[in-house]
């Protein structure tokens, strides 16, 4: 099997993200670049550059792409200054990683005629250091002008990603989902601790008598998917617990129980809940109580 071509990387943003990125595309052979606002450490054998007043690279005409590792918000300002800059060739790929915005933040290089385009892996990195192999099995969203997505496959491919086209126009949805799937998952366990707590465990205590359940339904929706594992009383319809929950739980954790159990409900109608029962469990779920009111603690 022939090997996939190296190319030349630069990455501008050394945060988690970016670091994470170079240095897993450093190990599959690639050569990289990365690139900063200030001095910060960054994972060995990686080298970092940097410029405060925010000026291009000084590499930036050795690469073939260019990726583009900072907030959502700050893309195009970056593209613009790219663009200000003519340091932008017809011959690069420039690709950003935000999951909710496409090609068109990058409009301000335009006129370079570069390809565009985004990548955005489908996977948590909270530590730079373990990303390459966090990254390897998780799959990647791309788009783009052709060039670029070609560019954004390869890349993907060689750090072990699984790349998967994705339409501009649903990467707000996609991203949505993403974030339901991760960020909202990690708010769930902190009121799922914190209810605990309140119930007269310590945080510590509280988490790890809940990290076992958690592992157990990450094993379940692993083996069966989401809808096949859902358990609890809404999928046994079991109003009388619904309603004691909303009765013990202050206004903020009902609102947020009676939205989660409403997708819960949904997806138990998916898996045969007849309709009587479904019917009673809404009704259960739409019944207003008054707040709790816990002392101060």
């Amino acid at each position: 099997m022939t090997e996939p071509a190296r190319v030349t990387v630069g990455v501008i943003g050394p945060g988690r993200a970016g670091a994470g990125l170079a240095l897993a595309l450093t190990r599959a052979g690639h050569r990289v670049f990365l690139h900063g606002r200030r001095v910060r450490a960054v994972p060995a054998p990686l080298a970092l550059t940097v410029a405060a007043d925010g000026t291009p690279p000084p590499w930036i005409g050795q690469v073939a792409v260019l990726l583009l590792a900072v907030r959502d918000d700050a893309v195009q300002p970056l593209a613009q200054t790219l663009a200000d800059a003519g340091s932008i060739a017809e011959s690069h790929v420039i690709l950003h990683l935000s999951g909710v915005l496409g090609q068109e933040a990058l409009a301000p290089l335009l006129p370079t005629r570069a390809a565009l385009g985004s990548m955005h892996p489908l996977q948590t990195i909270a530590d730079a250091e373990r990303a390459p192999e966090r990254l390897v099995g998780a799959w990647a969203a791309v788009e783009g002008m052709p060039r670029a997505v070609e560019a954004a496959e390869a890349i993907a491919r060689a750090v072990g990603l699984r790349p998967f086209r994705v339409a501009p126009k649903v990467k707000a949805v996609y991203h949505a989902g993403a974030v339901f799937a991760s960020n909202y998952f990690v708010v769930v366990e902190a009121v799922a601790q914190r209810l605990l707590r309140h119930a007269g465990l310590t945080d510590e205590d509280a988490w790890e008598a809940l990290r076992p359940l958690v592992r157990g339904t990450l094993e379940n929706i692993e083996r069966d998917g989401p809808a096949a594992a859902l358990t609890g009383p809404v999928r046994r319809g079991d109003v009388d617990t619904i309603a004691r929950h909303l009765a013990a739980l202050t206004m903020d954790d009902a609102i947020l129980y009676r939205e989660l159990g409403r997708a819960a409900l949904e997806l138990a109608q998916k898996r045969g809940m007849d309709d009587g029962t479904a019917e009673r469990v809404a009704a259960a779920l739409a019944t207003d109580r008054p707040p709790v009111l816990r002392p101060e603690e």
